[in-house]
């Protein structure tokens, strides 16, 4: 892992900080959100660290499937398969981003509402 000092998903990862597990393997970790969006909301993230979901992708197509495959997991550990749940991430300050270490959101846990509201 390549920990940046000021990242506080960084410092999760290195147990400086502590979190609430739901998932984890050799390339990503997934673990609770402390200001859940949904009944269920779980954060995944690479172990390594990337400033986002557009660099980690040109980087390390590889370890961006890792994560996808975490998050699959600690949603069916959280047992939304049966009636779905959103995968999420924001890239960049327009989309949201506010942490810069690229991360998934897995929500669930009840019927989830459209993204934005309509557009006038």
């Amino acid at each position: 892992m390549n920990k940046e000092p000021d990242c506080i998903f960084c410092s999760i990862i290195a147990g400086d900080i502590p979190s609430t597990e739901v998932a984890t393997s050799e390339h990503a970790y997934a673990f609770r959100d402390l200001h859940p969006a949904a009944p269920s909301h779980i954060v995944v993230v690479p172990k390594r660290h990337h400033p986002n979901v557009n660099e980690l992708s040109h980087t390390d197509p590889e370890l961006t499937g890792h994560v996808v495959a975490l998050a699959a997991e600690a949603a069916t550990k959280d047992g939304l398969d049966a009636d779905g749940w959103r995968l999420l991430t924001n890239t960049g300050e327009h989309a949201g981003q506010t942490v810069q270490h690229v991360h998934f959101h897995v929500l669930g846990g009840e019927r989830l509402g459209p993204l934005n509201a309509p557009r006038n």
